[in-house]
């Protein structure tokens, strides 16, 4: 019974976030709307920000579980975004609130996932100093960064999966010609 009802109450919290802005949800509206008491929201979630950040967890641990290795940066990213389209309203209202800090923590956290796990399978067992692994992996991060909070910002309007698949083209090759120069033999 706990599992349902706090899946309610976030399945409220979407559906009133697809909406309306944040800004006009309380609590009393999500409860409303799932038929619970404030009581029983309070009991699972601190507040809507809470309540926000385990939203995210779950998407990012999904996204781990289905790929536990990226062989190509752009799979992993179109699997966000395409999460991000289903929930696009909700999504542009978080990023268009005061809470817009959690979402890009929570895109840190999913580039931190995607590039780590690709660095870890590109590598395949060859060796860069730390330092120099960390740099590549803070380059690559940026880049999906910027790509997807550039996206956000221009209300995910345009075909971002065509420009993503343009850049990966473009930057073909580059991350193994840096593990080659920085390889440590």
């Amino acid at each position: 019974m706990a599992n349902f009802t706090k899946k309610a109450i976030k399945e409220s919290f979407l559906k009133l976030l697809d909406e309306r802005s944040l800004s006009q949800i309380t609590v009393k509206d999500i409860v409303s709307d799932c038929g619970v008491n404030r009581n029983t929201f309070y009991y699972y979630f601190e507040d809507i920000p809470k309540l926000i950040e385990e939203i995210f967890t779950e998407d990012l641990q999904a996204i781990i579980l289905k790929y536990p290795t990226v062989e190509a940066i752009e799979d992993c990213l179109n699997e966000v975004i395409d999460l991000a389209l289903s929930k696009k309203r909700a999504m542009l209202h978080i990023y268009n609130s005061v809470n817009r800090e959690l979402y890009e923590q929570y895109l840190w956290q999913v580039c931190d996932h995607v590039i780590d796990t690709y660095m870890n399978t590109v590598l395949k067992g060859r060796r860069v100093s730390d330092g120099d692994l960390e740099a590549i992996k803070k380059y690559l991060e940026s880049i999906g960064f910027g790509i997807v909070s550039g996206w956000l910002r221009d209300g995910m309007n345009d075909d971002i999966k065509n420009v993503l698949e343009r850049i990966c083209e473009i930057k073909k090759g580059s991350v193994e010609e840096m593990i080659s120069r920085f390889e440590i033999k």
